[in-house]
């Protein structure tokens, strides 16, 4: 056989394998638009330049944040784990992360993989509204759900060690004279497919350590207050990366 010909068919055979192996989709790898700033590329770098503990009141970490840097299964790169220690046994608010800026209205990307079956966290939008990560769970407390509200509307849900991707259109609650107009809204696509339409948001749910505005009027109190984007530690390894967010006017 001739070598020329037998070396490019083993590299035919390696790259389909290497495809194989490898998660490639569209929605994932999304760079950041124009406008939009990256505040987590899966390193502790960017983890601790853009992010802080949220110190609400069942916080119990301490600074520095111990998020861990590790390798992400699928392709080996980096990706900063929710499995802190102060956060084990479901403690949510013990340890959460939230980007050290604010917003009202905001677009963002939130790449996620769940390395472990029950694997729970959370994105908190404006820390107050958490969208579902829970493996296993497609119910109003489940996966991709804005959590007690809405259901998705499809399971678009890859499943243990494989990434997943949010893409989030959201609008605060609006205000006139100090007084609620409008409730939050939010649309969501997950992995590629829109699976929230411009829902409304009613209430912070969880209580005062779910975030803020949660021990407001049993959560139902909403403020004019902007807040960051959330990430829930819950003492489960769910990975994050690739987490772009921007602010709209």
């Amino acid at each position: 056989m001739n070598l020329k010909f037998l070396f490019s068919t083993l590299i035919v055979f390696v790259g389909a394998f290497t495809f194989g192996v490898a998660q490639n989709a569209s929605y994932l790898g999304t760079p950041a638009p124009k406008g939009a700033k990256v505040y987590l590329d899966g390193t502790a770098k960017s983890l601790h330049k853009n992010w802080e503990y949220w110190e609400g009141p069942r916080f119990s970490a301490e600074m520095p944040i111990k998020w861990e840097e590790v390798t992400d299964p699928v392709d080996g790169k980096p990706a900063i784990s929710s499995n802190d220690p102060s956060g084990a046994g479901g403690k949510y608010g013990a340890a959460d992360i939230v980007t050290k800026d604010e917003f009202r209205d905001f677009e963002a990307h939130v790449e996620f993989l769940v390395n472990n079956e029950g694997g729970n966290s959370g994105v908190y939008l404006q820390n107050r509204y958490e969208i579902q990560i829970l493996d296993g769970d497609y119910g109003l407390h489940g996966m991709a759900a804005v959590i007690n509200e809405h259901l998705p509307s499809e399971k678009v849900y890859n499943g243990v060690g494989k990434w997943n991707a949010y893409d989030i259109q959201f609008r605060a609650a609006r205000f006139e004279n100090g007084k609620l107009t409008e409730k939050a809204r939010v649309t969501v696509t997950f992995n590629g497919v829109k699976i929230h339409d411009n829902v409304e948001i009613q209430q912070v749910w969880g209580g005062p350590n779910s975030g803020i505005d949660g021990g407001n009027d049993g959560g139902k109190g909403i403020t004019d207050t902007p807040g960051g984007l959330k990430l829930q530690a819950e003492g489960h390894e769910v990975l994050y990366r690739n987490i772009w967010i921007k602010p709209l006017k």
